[in-house]
């Protein structure tokens, strides 16, 4: 495909605390012009704990973008753009939930919102975990819980989960680990 298309200005319309509100204006391949939204974000990471029983570590917690609380996976934004995702996650994995990981290795990484959104997640699995304590940020509010592999199945299926990153890191586990 020969056809190309250019970013002419990239203008940066609002900030918030996680992204930052961009006006791109893109030439497209037959000469027009367009504005594209874009939305920066500086990355996260997250982790499948999973306990010696098997049983994987989960939070609930509010999300004000739904209005309700949701089922996810440990995991937060990094801290600077280029620190090591490795670290963030198993820091994510220790605040939210209070489980320290002796062990932990890359899963996958997904974007979440290719349409307007930089966002990438490294997602890492997380294992040997030691018991520590939660230390949550002062907005936080949450509560860990643990399920087995075949309920968490079927709240993927019945619509009760509906986080991308945790329904791609849970099947990339089921597919990648469990046989």
């Amino acid at each position: 495909m020969d056809e190309k298309i250019i970013r002419l200005k990239r203008e940066l319309q609002c900030e918030g605390k996680i992204t930052k509100y961009y006006k791109d204006t893109i030439q497209l391949p037959n000469g027009e012009t367009a504005e594209w939204d874009f939305v920066g974000h500086n990355g996260a990471a997250a982790a499948v704990g999973v306990l010696e029983d098997g049983r994987l570590l989960m939070v609930s917690q509010y999300r004000n973008a739904l209005d309700r609380f949701t089922l996810e996976i440990p995991a937060g934004g990094l801290q600077t753009p280029d620190e090591p995702t490795q670290e963030a996650a198993a820091r994510e994995l220790e605040e939210e939930t209070g489980y320290r990981c002796r062990k932990i290795e890359k899963l996958i990484t997904i974007r979440t919102t290719v349409a307007f959104c930089n966002e990438k997640i490294d997602i890492y699995l997380a294992t040997d975990l030691e018991k520590t304590k939660q230390h949550l940020d002062e907005d936080e509010y949450i509560n860990v819980k643990t399920y087995t592999l075949p309920e968490l199945e079927e709240m993927i299926y019945s619509g009760t989960i509906e986080d991308s990153k945790t329904i791609a890191a849970i099947l990339a586990y089921k597919n990648k680990f469990i046989k």
